[in-house]
């Protein structure tokens, strides 16, 4: 309850401050209202329903929509005409698709998650080589799987996946439900699953972070609920929940 509290203050405030035009034209807040549509990575779906939820709580006359996927998938759908309000990407190369206007609000580390009772008994990122393992990594275009692919080039490894995932999360599941034995996802995403999985870091010097971007798309359909929505993303309860999330300050 205290943390809605805060966050419920911290949109608030942000639409307050949008109020105070000194202008007789309808300000930010009245025209909360209608459909925001937000397209987010896959591994931001927990955090960001929640900071929606917030928004809508302070604004009900306001829909807040999410689709999330791997970011490849959804700058795709942007580029072909999707209506979207909000991008937010797992990384700056699917953002650079769509625009140089973005603001990075959150770094993420990749990490080896198995099963919770580890039955192959994987003992961490080498083991990605072992042929008797079926493992789990996201396609090489996903920002998830682009940064695998980094990992295994630094430490050498000759990794062997048996399934490349459309997003982390499919990654994710797959290793919940025991149906591969280790898989690459983020540490947001070990946090997220609680104890159904277990994770193991990568060594640092072969895992660089990821950054996640987040920008109002130029032909936004409701920029000002983009805007506001943005705006609790990078507050400092917006951070709050993000941290809380497994994700990192930038």
């Amino acid at each position: 309850m205290k943390t809605r509290a805060l966050l419920a203050l911290a949109v608030a405030a942000v639409l307050a401050l949008a109020g105070c035009t000194g202008s007789s034209e309808p300000s930010a807040v009245a025209g909360m209202s209608g459909t925001l549509t937000v397209f987010a990575a896959a591994s931001l779906t927990d955090v960001f329903t929640e900071l929606g939820d917030e928004l809508e709580d302070a604004h009900p006359d306001l829909d807040v929509q999410f689709s999330f996927a791997g970011s490849s998938a959804l700058a795709a759908q942007i580029e072909q005409g999707a209506p979207a309000d909000v991008f937010a990407s797992a990384d700056d190369a699917q953002m650079a698709r769509i625009t140089d206007d973005a603001r990075v609000f959150a770094q993420n580390v990749l990490v080896v998650a198995v099963p919770a009772d580890n039955p192959a008994n994987v003992s961490g990122v080498a083991d990605f080589a072992r042929e008797d393992l079926a493992l789990a990594v996201c396609a090489p275009e996903v920002p998830c799987g682009a940064a695998a692919e980094r990992i295994f080039e630094a430490l050498d490894i000759d990794a062997r996946p048996d399934t490349y995932e459309e997003d982390v999360r499919a990654v994710l599941s797959k290793v919940e439900l025991g149906e591969v034995d280790a898989g690459l996802v983020y540490y947001s995403d070990i946090v997220a699953a609680k104890d159904r999985v277990l994770g193991m870091e990568i060594p640092e010097q072969a895992d660089p972070f990821s950054e996640y971007p987040i920008a109002t798309l130029t032909d936004a359909p409701n920029p000002a609920a983009a805007e506001a929505f943005i705006d609790l993303v990078l507050s400092r309860e917006g951070r709050a929940a993000l941290v809380r999330a497994g994700f990192r300050e930038p």
